[in-house]
């Protein structure tokens, strides 16, 4: 493909991406309403959020190990269609069960093309060349992760509309996006024989949903100490060491393990994992603090996150524009956790009282440094692994950076909770008011206070208890960016290739004699990397 047919491409893989991310962002805002509307409990609340991010971090993997296996435009368009399908149900939905449902069913459909457009976008591009399209990709991410609740906000704010349209507007974004895939990829067919491993995409995902489910409701809908944990965390591990012994045995396994010989993506796939525990479990939080400690309306605290997604924008466009001109990229890696460190640490410093001119440069400071990092950590990995297993490694980046985000976020809810409880009380006793236990713990695990019904003292006492606990999630964040700076640092540059995922695998498929692509034939042909892989699997 020329660098015309390419952006023609480009234009669908974006569409498709930003109706990915305004799926898991549109309803934050509207989530209120929702419930209300439908008379349904906090429970259903938490769980139309869990479903969807749940079904999407799950299934990364297995959408990554098809797209080795199936053609990869197919795929894409079919998880296109399932968030089309999960959408339209979503907004026709008139009680909680069916809402649940499907969020599952768009999250199917957002986990695919999470993986697959990365992986596309290896196929047709040469890693060299990546940097500068893997911009454009960062800039799409920023827009639809601010885009998301403003859209929201402004859509339930509106009569003649209301929440359904939540679900209803990435509908045309992803019919748009299979029509442009259909017209403008061109994708041939590898044929060869394929086994699918059910047994192990079914442990991985069975596991994998029990330590999610364990780490979204643990402090909320039973304690971290209870039978509940013990029972999920102990299912989760046995299943996922079951996995781990299918994986290993399997002729076509969902997650190849001998990738996680390769220094490259072991190293990437923990920094991806810690990005994701520091960036979400970090900023999620950001919109609430705009709502509750600073007194803002949802559409405005929307508009408050520009500075850190253009930060993000900027940074990630620039980064990439220049890896593609230089083939240099180590650099950037290093500079981006070294910089997202410093955000995270500078926003540790907020209260309720901060200038918003000061906590936009904070914002921005992490945004420019998640955006030097974030995409360009899949690219290294890209560029050191067999075109045979693009979709392999891509998905495995994909999934733990989500799997980090759910932790984070989850775990920093926990500690948001007690530190607003614990504030608050130490508010009210100061104020002498009576009752302030129960108010304090109030404060902590119900829904976002109603700030316009507050008289103007407890109105000062959870403005203040919000700013400081916001301030102390970004504090125990920044360890964790830490840790990925020095994950990054280790991480050994090698040169970019100059050959797309297309034509290097239709190099190493020349290589074996005979019909079909075999294993060893896949894993021939990229000899430079062979160090870093270790010796080929015994399944092969």
């Amino acid at each position: 493909m020329n660098q015309r047919q390419i952006l023609q491409a480009m234009s669908g893989l974006m569409a498709g991406m930003f109706v990915a991310i305004l799926a898991g962002t549109v309803v934050s805002n509207a989530l209120p309403t929702i419930i209300a509307d439908l008379g349904a409990s906090q429970s259903s609340y938490t769980w139309v959020v869990t479903a969807e991010l749940l079904a999407m971090t799950a299934t990364v993997p297995l959408w990554g190990k098809l797209s080795d296996l199936f053609n990869k435009k197919l795929l894409l368009q079919l998880s296109l269609l399932m968030f089309v399908i999960g959408s339209l149900l979503a907004g026709f939905s008139h009680d909680t069960t069916l809402l649940i449902f499907s969020r599952v069913v768009q999250g199917i459909g957002a986990g695919g093309l999470t993986a697959l457009a990365q992986v596309v976008m290896a196929a047709i591009i040469p890693p060299r060349e990546l940097g500068k399209y893997s911009g454009i990709f960062g800039a799409v991410f920023a827009v639809g992760t601010v885009a998301g609740p403003l859209i929201g906000g402004v859509l339930v704010d509106t009569d003649w509309l209301g929440w359904r349209w939540c679900f209803f507007i990435g509908v045309p974004f992803a019919l748009l996006a299979i029509f442009l895939l259909q017209r403008t990829l061109k994708l041939p067919t590898v044929k060869r024989e394929v086994k699918i491993d059910w047994l192990g995409a079914f442990l991985i995902v069975a596991g994998v949903c029990a330590l999610l489910i364990w780490v979204s409701l643990a402090g909320n809908q039973f304690d971290w100490a209870s039978w509940q944990t013990a029972a999920l965390v102990a299912g989760g591990v046995v299943l996922l060491a079951l996995a781990v012994l299918v994986e290993a045995c399997t002729a076509e396994p969902v997650i190849p393990l001998d990738i996680f010989r390769n220094r490259t993506v072991t190293l990437t796939t923990v920094a991806s994992l810690l990005v994701g525990v520091a960036m979400f479990g970090g900023t999620v939080f950001l919109s609430q603090y705009f709502q509750v400690s600073l007194g803002k309306s949802p559409t405005i605290a929307g508009l408050m996150s520009l500075p850190m997604i253009l930060g993000l924008l900027v940074s990630s466009t620039v980064a990439g524009q220049l890896i593609s001109r230089t083939g240099k990229w180590k650099g950037y890696l290093v500079a981006g956790a070294v910089i997202m460190t410093a955000g995270l640490a500078l926003l540790s410093l907020i209260d309720a009282d901060t200038h918003f001119g000061l906590l936009s440069l904070y914002m921005a400071v992490l945004g420019i440094g998640v955006g030097m990092l974030m995409q360009n950590l899949v690219l290294a990995a890209q560029n050191d692994v067999p075109a045979a297993e693009l979709g392999a490694a891509t998905s495995v980046l994909s999934f733990f950076r989500s799997m980090g985000g759910t932790i984070g976020t989850s775990v920093l809810g926990a500690i948001l909770a007690n530190r607003v409880a614990t504030e608050m009380t130490k508010g009210l006793e100061k104020a002498g008011a009576a009752g302030a236990a129960e108010g304090g713990s109030g404060g902590g695990h119900g829904a976002v206070p109603d700030m316009s019904t507050l008289p103007a003292p407890m109105r000062e006492i959870v403005e203040h208890a919000y700013g400081v606990a916001t301030a102390d999630l970004f504090l125990v964040a920044t360890p964790f960016a830490l840790l990925a700076l020095v994950a990054v640092v280790f991480i050994k540059e090698k040169p970019l290739k100059t050959t797309s995922g297309m034509e290097r695998l239709a190099e190493e498929a020349g290589e074996a004699p005979g019909a079909g692509i075999s294993v060893p034939a896949q894993r021939s042909g990229d000899a430079p990397s062979k160090a870093d892989s270790g010796p080929a699997s015994p399944v092969a």
